[in-house]
């Protein structure tokens, strides 16, 4: 199951629920609001930097958001694991 980039999360569950625009949203962080458009339309990655400024402004664990980040990474490159070649490391 392909988990949810975290800036739809920071979309759907942050900024629509309390009304917000992107432009108000980023008011709100301290960040440009270009900066918050790429993290939510999904264009960006979350940064801890962000996740804090978030935590910071709506109380949502930077834990949380950071783990939601390192999940979708994960999946993300697993769907390109065999676009890698590496041979496996055999001590001699």
């Amino acid at each position: 199951m392909q988990p949810s980039h975290p800036g739809v999360f920071i979309r759907e569950e942050v900024l629509d629920e309390l009304g917000l625009s992107i432009a108000r949203g980023a008011e709100i962080l301290g960040v440009r609001r270009a900066t918050l458009s790429d993290l939510v339309n999904e264009k960006a990655a979350l940064s801890p930097e962000m996740a804090l400024r978030i935590e910071k402004a709506f109380a949502i664990s930077m834990e949380t958001l950071l783990r939601m980040q390192a999940w979708y990474d994960t999946w993300t490159m697993r769907q390109h694991a065999d676009e890698i070649t590496v041979d496996r490391y055999v001590p001699t």
